[in-house]
């Protein structure tokens, strides 16, 4: 994956830019962070999942929650940018997500495996793009991203 350049998104991805592996592509960092997940969250006991380290920090549960809503958003922009739809797309705010995604309600094992099915789906359309798809930026709230 080449290095982005700071102008091909918002400061506030900045975080997330810097832990991705420079010599990876796309389709091997969605594949093996889907292994580490699938290595690391199967295996945390019931206990655990209801954790939360500090007052009004999100549970085990709703991390994972966050990280389903957060791939079907970004890949639905995905979709838009590559299908040349010029419409700007608007935010999400993820606390108000997780406040109204009924977590109590979900089995663990459920949302452990939804996660790996959205991921798998995810790789499955990215196998389709090319170079010059991935290439492509879209409108969101004003900003411009890859």
């Amino acid at each position: 994956m080449a290095k982005l350049n700071v102008s091909e998104y918002p400061p506030f991805y900045q975080p997330y830019v810097d832990v991705l592996d420079q010599k990876s592509g796309i389709l091997e960092v969605l594949e093996s962070s889907l292994e580490l997940f699938e290595q690391t969250l199967y295996e945390i006991v019931d206990a655990k999942q209801q954790y939360r380290y500090a007052e009004g920090k999100w549970t085990i549960k709703e991390i994972v929650q966050h990280m389903i809503d957060t791939e079907r958003v970004f890949v639905y922009r995905a979709l838009r940018f590559v299908r040349m739809d010029q419409k700007g797309l608007v935010g999400f705010d993820e606390n108000v997500y997780v406040d109204n995604c009924r977590i109590d309600q979900r089995a663990f094992s459920t949302l452990l495996d939804e996660f790996c099915l959205l991921r798998r789906s995810t790789i499955l359309m990215f196998q389709d793009f090319s170079s010059s798809d991935l290439d492509l930026q879209g409108k969101v709230e004003d900003e411009f991203i890859s």
